[in-house]
Formats: structure tokens, sequence, C-alpha cells
């Protein structure tokens, strides 16, 4: 054990550090990072407790994890949580072809529901298999808001668990049975039939939006939901929405805008539904999935992150895309089926005062969010390929290179890496600023310089669990569940350096022409979302307005030219 840490998780962490920290500062963290790691010290010790944690339990940082990224923040789950994936628009313009539509999604969601119960094909990365754990807790979950942290409860492991969805359409809720009595799913035209009596039972707008409240503060909503359920019609109303296998959200039309804007705007409308004067009040943010279908052919799906994570969500947006090709065979039963039930809420005053605090919060975050997506028509992935270069780790040194070109440093930047080839796997991060990159972009006008290929290793090394991101917090949580002192290492303004970060990218895991799209994980930084598809790439750009150092379009303008210019440096013109 003598040493294991500084040549393992302390090399890497000092290596990541290197390009974002003065000499001198880096000599004083190498020397802290040493200590911590001697032999018999303290990071020894807690090393060996890690490794006996691992020995009794099937993964030994998940649990951490989750709870210490997701359910102990107290920030809204809108924007600063909640992915979003807005999907190309469908070939309809009005309310009957926006239920046709979600009828047919619907029961694509049934399908891929009743695949997940064994009959998924087995998925792998590089022939190693992937862990499935994830998919079964994706339908009939939802968070819990709580005073100090959140939980998350399945309802779907039971024998016999919930046979109905939510709707939520002009702020109203539904509950809608999708199964016959006989246990097999309702045909699409049965869905149909039922969606049109939900819509002729919400044709005016309730003027009291409770999915608003999902969007407050944690610990602000975990007080409103204590009150809300004192109230036995709301406490059956909202354990109804929890227990849901996912929500609907039918929205209503919004204002036309230009084409170049439109993907900007569809973006913001899955990811927030556009304020509290448009289809906010349709989300229920806990809801571990909702599926967001507007009257304009605009539709997408937001997620829970607690919950669910990429790679699934894109294995479930496949199958719904293939789904919605195959034409509807089955022929529905000829039974009466129950009314769709409307839920109630009984609404005190303090319960009134709960929502305006929240419809004034949420529209305060969405003005403050900056969104920008653009379709990068240039090249796509294949033009990487030809030149051996990975399409994530070329556009990675892009964004590197963009990042420096605005604000005259590297900074702390992250890109997600899955880690299901380990059973119950979440994710690692992949530090993508290294002494190359910064070698890159500080020579870039030289002509002699070469595109790094270094993120390429880094990337392998955090899919197979090599990454030092969870190792370290979980070194710092292991101290933490002892009851010792924070150890000198993570209270090192190094560490909160290379903690802070102010770029938070991600690549769309899967093949659909979609955009995805989230808020920054600090109030100076960025989010950037892209999708490489063969010939073009989809860009997502979030920063926050209250931040003048950031400026979203900024950013996503000196991106594109970026990229212009490393297709220049790989294919001059006239080669």
């Amino acid at each position: 054990m003598d040493n294991i840490l500084y040549y393992f998780s302390g090399l890497l962490y000092l290596r990541a550090l290197e390009p974002l920290l003065p000499q001198d500062e880096l000599d004083h963290t190498r020397k802290m990072v040493q200590k911590f790691g001697q032999g018999g010290g303290l990071g020894e010790k807690l090393q060996q407790e890690l490794e006996k944690r691992a020995r009794h339990s099937h993964n030994w940082i998940t649990d951490w994890w989750v709870r210490w990224a997701y359910l102990e923040s107290r920030l809204p789950l809108a924007v600063h949580s909640n992915p979003a994936i807005s999907l190309p628009r469908r070939d309809y313009s009005d309310w009957r072809g926006q239920l046709v539509f979600a009828s047919k999604l619907i029961a694509g969601v049934l399908d891929f529901k009743y695949r997940v119960d064994g009959r998924l094909p087995v998925e792998n990365i590089r022939g190693q298999l992937l862990c499935a754990e994830l998919f079964p807790r994706l339908f009939s979950s939802c968070r819990i808001p709580g005073p100090k942290h959140d939980y998350v409860a399945h309802y779907g492991r039971s024998r016999r668990g919930p046979t109905h969805i939510t709707v939520v359409r002009n702020y109203q809720f539904f509950q809608l049975d999708v199964y016959n009595s006989d246990g097999t799913p309702l045909t699409e035209s049965q869905i149909h039939g039922q969606l049109l009596r939900i819509r002729s039972q919400s044709w005016k707008t309730d003027k009291e939006p409770m999915g608003i409240l999902t969007s407050e503060h944690r610990h602000t909503w975990g007080q409103a939901y204590n009150r809300l359920l004192r109230d036995k019609i709301n406490k059956e109303s909202v354990r109804l929405i929890e227990k849901g296998l996912f929500t609907l959200c039918l929205d209503s039309p919004v204002m036309r805008i230009s084409d170049d804007k439109y993907s900007s705007r569809m973006a913001a409308q899955i990811l927030h539904g556009g304020g509290t004067y448009s289809n906010s009040g349709n989300r229920w943010f806990d809801k571990t999935l909702q599926f967001v279908v507007g009257e304009d052919g605009s539709w997408g799906l937001l997620y829970e992150q607690a919950t669910a994570e990429g790679p699934p969500i894109a294995t479930l947006l496949h199958h719904l895309l293939e789904f919605c090709k195959k034409p509807d065979r089955v022929r529905a039963p000829l039974v009466p089926l129950p009314m769709p039930k409307k839920l109630y809420f009984y609404i005190d005053p303090e319960i009134k005062w709960d929502i305006e605090m929240a419809k004034q919060n949420l529209d305060i975050l969405i003005n403050d969010l900056d969104i920008n997506c653009f379709n990068f028509q240039r090249f796509g992935k294949e033009f990487p390929k030809q030149h051996n270069f990975s399409p994530n780790s070329f556009i990675q040194v892009a964004l590197q290179l963009a990042y420096y070109r605005v604000h005259g440093e590297l900074c702390a930047s992250c890109e997600t890496a899955s880690l299901r080839m380990f059973r119950g796997g979440r994710t690692d991060y992949i530090r993508s600023p290294t002494n190359q990159s910064l070698k890159f972009v500080l020579a870039f006008d030289n002509p002699a310089v070469s595109v790094p290929q270094d993120h390429f290793y880094i990337f392998l090394s955090a899919l197979q669990g090599q990454g030092i991101d969870r190792h370290l917090l979980g070194l710092k949580l292991q101290a933490i569940e002892e009851g010792l002192s924070v150890p000198r290492i993570f209270m090192d303004t190094a560490y909160g350096l290379a903690t802070h970060w102010k770029l938070r990218t991600g690549q769309v895991p899967s093949n659909t022409d979609s955009v995805m799209c989230f808020g920054p994980l600090v109030p100076d930084g960025y989010a950037v979302c892209y999708n490489p598809q063969p010939d073009h790439v989809h860009f997502s750009v979030t920063a926050f307005n209250c931040c003048e150092e950031t400026n979203a379009e900024k950013l996503a303008l000196t991106l594109e030219t970026s990229l212009c210019h490393l297709q220049t440096l790989l294919q001059p013109p006239g080669a």
C-alpha cells in the first residue's frame, strides 16, 4: 500500500492541476498530496477503509455519489440539475396531431417498459457488458424533497406495481390507467380516446399551477411539501403523481420566432417550460421521466438525475423513434374504459403564498439563463475520423480553444464518463484540460502545432474506473463518515479550483438527431452539450446572465470559429 495514492490518484490529480495553477501553488499542493499519500499516513488508512467498504457492497461509491451530487444539493432541479433533450419537430401543427403523436409515444414507452423486464438487448462497450440496473428504476419513481436531503421513492418494485401515468395539460393533472383489466397495455387508439377525454376536461388553464412548487429551492419545496400533504386530498393527488409510471406534459403552443432561434426556444421549453405564463406549470420536476409534447410539433424529454442518466435515456429514445416508424396494427378491444381521473388540490392561503413565491423565483431563474443552440453544418463526426481522431476528443479540444480565446485561460472542465462497466456504476468525470491542450491553445497560430490526442486516453481510463474524481470524493467522504476532520488536501485552494467546474460538457449518448441542454454547475460557468452526427453537430451553450464574465452567445460563436480553424489546421485549403 506504500504511496499507492500518490502514484495513482495523487499523481493524476497533480497532472490535472498543472494547466490550471502557477508553479508555486502547484509545488505547495504537491507537498500536501505527498504527505497525504505517504505510507502509514491518513490517506493510506482511508484507502484501506474504502477497500473494506468495496468488499461489503456491490458498488462502493454509487450511493455516496448520488447522495452527495444530487440528493444533498439544495439548488432547484429546474435548470440546475434536470437535463432536457429536444428532438426533431414532428409533422403536425395543432392539438389533433399533438394527441395522435402523444398516443403513439405512450404506447412506445409501454412497449419499452415491457422489454425492460428481461427482454432488452444486452449492451456492451468494446466487448464489456454494461450494467442494466437503472432501466427498471426509470418507471414509477420520483424524488421526494426533504429538509436536509431528498430521497428517491421507487414504487415499481412490488409484484403489482402502478399501472397508470399522469397527464398534465393547462396545469391540471390527470391519472390515466394505461393497462386493460387483463394486464395488456392500452392500444394507441384507446390511449387517443382517453387523451381526448382529458382535453375535454381541461379547456381552461388552472389558476394555481401546482407543478411550479417542484421548481423551488429544495429546502423551500420540502417545507411546502409537508404543508401540502397535511390535507388528505392533496396527499392522494401527490402520491398518484409520484407513483405514476411517468408523466406526459401536453404543452400549449408558444409564440412563433425566427428559425435560427427555434432550437434554442424549444430546448428552453423542454428544460423549464418557458416561464409561469407559458408551460412551466405543466411540469413535476421531481418526476424521473417527463415526456413533453407541444401543439406545434415540438417534443422532448426531461429527466431527473438521481435515478436516470444519459445512456439508459438514449436507449429509451432510440426505441421510441423506431417504434414511431411502425403503423398501429393492434385492434382496440371493444370494452368501455373508465374516465381518466382528475387530481384535485385544496389550496389554503399558505399554499397559495408558496405558489406565488415559486412563480416569482422560477421566472427569475429562467430570465437569468441564457441558452444558445446551433447546428454546426461545416462538418460532422466523419471529418475527425478521416484524420484518425475521436470525434468526442476533437470537439473537446475545440471547446478548450474556444474557452481560452474568450477568457484568456483554461479552467476546470469536466465531461461525464459512464461507469456502467461496473455493477451499479454511474459516472466519473473526464478532466479535459491537460498540459498538451494548454500548449496547443498557446501555440495555435504556429503552423507546426498538432492537435493533442491525450483526451481519448483519459476518456478510456475513466470508462474503466480509473478516473480520479470519484476516488478523491470517496476518500473525503470516508473521513467524514468516520467523524474525522476533512483532510487538508481537500481544504486546499487548489482542490477548490479543481472542482469549481466552469465548463460543464456532455455528449448526447445516442444517434438521435437531438439537442440536449442543462444549466451550468457554477454561477460563473458554462454548460455545453454536443451531439455529433455524420455531417453536422448540434450544440447547446448555457450561461447565467447575472455573471458579467460569461456570455453564451460569445462562447458559441467562438466555438464555431474554433471548429473551422481546427478543420483548416488538419485540412489546409488546396491540400
